[in-house]
């Protein structure tokens, strides 16, 4: 295996491993905060939302107009944008009632500071759901770092510098709501570095299997379906959740933060 294979491997679990970081970031809270909880999951949601539309159905638009042209492409993009929302619909309408996220009491009927009504497996789910989303989300994107460090180590460095910097927030997305479900900093912890490890295993597959045969149509219908379905998540569960949990403007203050610094990240490396 040649040096220029091992530091696009390097490279790529470096840009991975970084959700962790967001992942103890979110975990230094000593106990339940219900504003904390509401800043992260309205936090998450901007993050989710800003990233989706701004980058991921971007890059999806270019690899389809790339490849189909301007009227194809960008049909074929909206199209798998709104069937990856109707995917994790239908998840959702399947999932038993009694077992359904959207069942759970209002925060109002707990007492004042009586934190034991609140729907854990609620939360539970909505980390897994997030963790999902990312993991998909993040296993093209690690073949993409994979592929641009293979070709031009420095492209790598910076790709995957870049890519680090937008994962930090994506582990707070799935560690926050595990955490509060579980109680359990190690379950929180190893379920958000799990999902960032989906970019190495992506670039494992690129370059053993898949190297051949990905083009650009593939990968543009994968992104807008992960699109689709980091949008749903965010405003059918995120952002509701927030508003449940903790005050209005606390929830909004943690969206907008959330794509403030999604915008940065991605403003630092144009």
């Amino acid at each position: 295996m040649s040096s220029n294979v091992l530091i696009a491997f390097g490279l790529t679990v470096f840009a991975g491993l970084s959700t962790g970081i967001g992942s103890l970031m979110a975990l230094l809270s000593k106990k339940f905060s219900p504003r904390f909880l509401a800043l992260s999951l309205g936090f998450s949601a901007g993050v989710m939302i800003y990233v989706s539309f701004v980058e991921i159905l971007q890059m999806s638009k270019a690899a389809l107009v790339q490849h189909y042209g301007i009227k194809t492409g960008n049909w074929l993009m909206v199209a798998a944008f709104f069937a990856g929302i109707g995917i994790i619909a239908l998840i959702d309408k399947l999932i038993p009632a009694y077992e359904n996220p959207h069942e759970m009491h209002e925060v109002a009927e707990c007492g004042k500071g009586d934190y034991s009504c609140i729907d854990e497996d609620k939360l539970k789910r909505m980390g897994v759901f997030s963790a999902l989303a990312i993991a998909i989300h993040n296993f093209p994107e690690g073949l993409a770092t994979f592929m641009g460090a293979l070709s031009d180590p420095k492209l790598g460095v910076s790709i995957a510098v870049a890519v680090a910097i937008h994962n930090i927030p994506e582990g707070i997305s799935v560690s926050a709501p595990i955490y509060y479900a579980t109680k359990s900093r190690k379950k929180a912890f190893w379920l958000s570095l799990l999902s960032g490890l989906a970019e190495p295993v992506g670039a494992f597959i690129g370059y053993f299997f898949l190297h051949k045969y990905l083009n650009n149509s593939s990968l543009g219908i994968v992104f807008a379906i992960v699109a689709g379905i980091m949008v749903y998540i965010s405003f059918d569960e995120l952002l509701p959740t927030a508003e449940e949990y903790g005050e209005h403007h606390v929830a909004i203050g943690g969206l907008i933060a959330g794509m403030a610094l999604m915008a940065v990240s991605l403003l630092l490396f144009l």
